[in-house]
């Protein structure tokens, strides 16, 4: 049996990408061994100058993961890098691949940012409605993020829940219903989740049957780059349209 070490970084507070994306790897039928180390960058408020200063501490967190020799790194928080302006993820994961490297380990790079951003050009999506824990202004960012991108947010439904460990407790069945209510006429996909604590696997294939259009969120564009990164079969049932779900175009 394979054994593949995934390095995560994450918030402090998080308690959601270390469940969901060792939910979906278990999943898969390959028979590898995926095991977890992780660094925690300090967050407990999701708000401006938090996420600045949970983003000062990525490269001594890749540093830590890199001691463990780990096969693969993921910075999960998705915010705290989109809220540092566009295109910020591309600096970021190469300053933590190159602090990993100079720490011995030439583990390949992803963050949550940079992947969900891939995964809707993966998809060869322009168009998409987003569901998100966060304040409106901070879902701003998120939508002027993806623009950078040529890839227009059409519909966006924000919670507005800005104590991070509340987000980790909120309803994993509830992103579906968000998503309901959103005007989905000119979305091609959703992201049912814009956030990696915010819980939404449970949602992702009643969502994806329901709403009739591919879905995606934070957690399942992650996981598909690190099963890329890894040279491993992405499909994970029950993972989505990133992870081999049924998706329309």
């Amino acid at each position: 049996m394979n054994h593949r070490r995934i390095g995560l970084i994450v918030p402090s507070s998080n308690t959601t990408m270390e469940t969901e994306v060792p939910e979906l790897l278990a999943r898969r039928p390959g028979g590898e061994r995926f095991t977890f180390h992780s660094s925690r960058a300090v967050l407990h408020t999701v708000d401006a100058e938090s996420l600045r200063a949970m983003a000062g501490q990525a490269d001594r967190c890749a540093g830590e993961v890199a001691d463990a020799a780990v096969d693969v790194i993921a910075y999960a928080c998705l915010i705290a890098v989109m809220a540092q302006g566009p295109r910020a993820h591309e600096e970021a994961e190469r300053r933590m691949r190159d602090t990993a490297s100079a720490a011995g380990c030439d583990a390949p790079v992803t963050s949550s940012a940079g992947a969900l951003v891939r995964g809707v050009q993966r998809l060869g999506l322009s168009r998409i409605a987003i569901v998100a824990p966060y304040a409106p202004e901070l879902t701003g960012m998120v939508v002027r993020y993806f623009a950078a991108y040529d890839i227009e947010v059409t519909a966006v439904r924000s919670l507005s829940v800005t104590d991070n460990r509340e987000v980790g407790r909120l309803d994993p069945g509830a992103p579906l219903g968000h998503a309901r209510e959103l005007d989905l006429g000119r979305a091609e996909g959703v992201v049912l989740s814009a956030c990696v604590q915010m819980p939404s696997l449970a949602a992702v294939t009643e969502a994806q049957e329901q709403l009739d259009l591919p879905v995606f969120s934070a957690a399942t564009a992650t996981t598909r780059e690190i099963l890329d990164a890894l040279g491993l079969d992405p499909h994970v049932p029950g993972g989505g349209a990133l992870l081999g779900g049924r998706a329309r175009p």
